[in-house]
């Protein structure tokens, strides 16, 4: 018996209701999005602190994921691990001629075939804008880069850096009117806007935005602790610090890491 087999194997048995786990019986579909989306933050986590020993464990549990879905479509007869595999076997084929068939693409034309080939399996689905199948569950910031990238297929898009920059300055003029009209609504508008041209600004950078702000967020974090540390050696508390004597302890830590 393969493993794979194996593990479809026990998600049945997890699922029997003569015997199985009485928390696997009570999930469906929605109960284990929440899950799905931890194992897959799991998996980039993992592979971002290059703990390779680590991701055959954290892709097991994200494979458990997709078998969990494929589970409960069995059990209503409306698909199954199998159909699952055809499926994105399929597209996978349709979307690589130049591997798959004979047609021979240069390389050049590889992207527009891509792009080709989706638009024309939206048109299948029954959608006809380009950001019908933009799943909303998405990362705020990996969405609004992907529904850039997808205008910017059909030259919705500035050619030149110099439009995207201004763009950002002009955002951030709307975003201190508002926060002079006082109107908390508008104010979270325009932050949003502000929030997408940075994310227009990275992608024509080729920098993914997600990754960037996780970077960051791992950068302050360091360094925070590392002011609670100095300011833990000082002897007084956090609280017992003016900002001024908190900064002082920050640019000892940004010191501290240059090379």
């Amino acid at each position: 018996m393969s493993e794979m087999q194996r593990l479809l194997d026990i998600m049945a048995k997890l699922r029997d209701p003569e015997g199985g786990c009485p928390w696997d019986l009570k999930q469906d579909f929605a109960s284990i999005v929440p899950h799905t989306l931890e194992e897959a933050y799991e998996v980039a986590d993992t592979i971002e602190q290059q703990q390779w020993q680590a991701l055959p464990g954290e892709l097991g549990d994200l494979l458990f994921q997709v078998v969990f879905y494929a589970q409960l479509g069995k059990e209503r007869d409306w698909f199954d691990f199998e159909q699952v595999a055809k499926t994105i076997c399929d597209k996978l084929e349709r979307r690589h001629p130049h591997v798959f068939t004979q047609r021979n693409i240069p390389e050049s034309e590889l992207k527009a075939n891509w792009e080709a080939t989706k638009v024309q399996e939206r048109a299948d689905k029954g959608e006809h804008s380009l950001l019908d199948d933009l799943p909303k569950a998405l990362p705020a910031l990996s969405r609004a880069q992907k529904i850039q990238k997808r205008v910017a297929s059909v030259g919705f898009d500035w050619a030149e850096l110099p439009p995207v920059v201004e763009k950002i300055y002009e955002e951030v003029d709307e975003v201190m009117a508002e926060v002079e009209g006082g109107d908390p609504a508008r104010l979270e508008d325009e932050i949003g806007d502000l929030l997408f041209a940075v994310t227009n600004l990275a992608r024509h950078l080729k920098v993914d935005p997600e990754q960037a702000l996780r970077g960051a967020n791992d950068k302050f974090e360091r360094r925070f602790r590392g002011v609670e540390t100095l300011a833990a050696a000082s002897g007084k508390s956090m609280q017992q610090h003016d900002l001024d004597e908190l900064e002082s302890y920050w640019q000892q830590i940004k010191q501290q890491e240059l090379p």
